[in-house]
């Protein structure tokens, strides 16, 4: 019999359900509102299901020494997917997750708790003002954006401003991750792209090769940094997948950007 829990989410006005995937052992589909949001691997948190995840996690590999334990602002939760990959991957990371629902991450980590709970702080709130509020003097090597799709997005969350903001709390060679969903023909995309462009020297875009196209909808993952473009780095996360991909910067990236 498949495991299945649930809970009410008093904001979102729909519940939350947790239950096994019958074709994974050990993993579990996280939905809201019957929506399928997010794919966790409790028993190899490691392995990762869902493509856009598995390029965060890839860029996050690439980030200072590898296997070395890294601060971590996750903005957007879901089933804390990527939270308890780098739990695995990075031994004794500091992390901190904001979601807005406030019922969502108690369901989450009631039902899947993580091995080392007391790494991680969870916070209730707008990401933006958990930013310039409760973690205001914080420092973080890695800012993931994992909240919106589309032009349905909170607008505050989608601006220059907000990218700057992210910025302050960066170490200095740190990186923002952004994961934008987004339809033909990409304009979404181009604005984010743009506004990260006006923080950020450094943007890249890793996405399947035929987003690139502007003719198929899926998800994009933009990461912005001060760090230089390093065309080793650029090869490597080509070659982690998951493929076919693309990962474009620099000149490569013109064509996109410009709403």
């Amino acid at each position: 019999m498949v495991s299945k829990a649930s809970r009410w989410m008093s904001n979102l006005g729909a519940h939350a359900t947790l239950e096994e995937d019958i074709f994974v052992p050990g993993a579990w589909v996280l939905s809201l509102g019957g929506a399928e949001q997010s794919h966790v691997n409790i028993g190899q948190p490691e392995e990762i299901f869902y493509e856009y995840l598995r390029r965060l996690a890839n860029f996050i590999d690439e980030i200072d020494v590898p296997k070395q334990p890294l601060r971590i602002l996750h903005l957007g939760a879901g089933a804390l997917t990527l939270a308890r990959y780098v739990e695995a991957v990075r031994p004794k990371s500091t992390q901190v997750a904001v979601d807005l629902e406030r019922e969502l991450l108690d369901f989450v980590l009631d039902a899947l708790p993580l091995k080392t709970p007391d790494q991680l702080t969870t916070l209730i709130g707008d990401a933006r003002e958990v930013l310039t509020r409760e973690l205001a003097s914080q420092e973080f090597d890695v800012i993931v954006l994992d909240i919106f799709s589309g032009f349905g997005a909170p607008e505050h969350l989608t601006v220059p401003g907000f990218y700057a903001e992210m910025d302050a709390l960066l170490a200095p060679q740190g990186m923002v991750l952004v994961n934008v969903g987004d339809d033909p023909p990409f304009a979404f995309a181009d604005t984010q792209i743009q506004a990260m462009s006006e923080v950020f020297p450094t943007v890249m875009a890793s996405a399947p090769t035929e987003i690139f196209s502007r003719k198929y909808p899926g998800n994009m993952i933009l990461a912005g940094s001060h760090a230089k473009i390093d065309s080793h780095l650029i090869e490597r996360l080509r070659a982690a997948g998951a493929h076919p991909g693309t990962v474009l910067a620099g000149s490569d990236l013109d064509g996109f950007g410009k709403p």
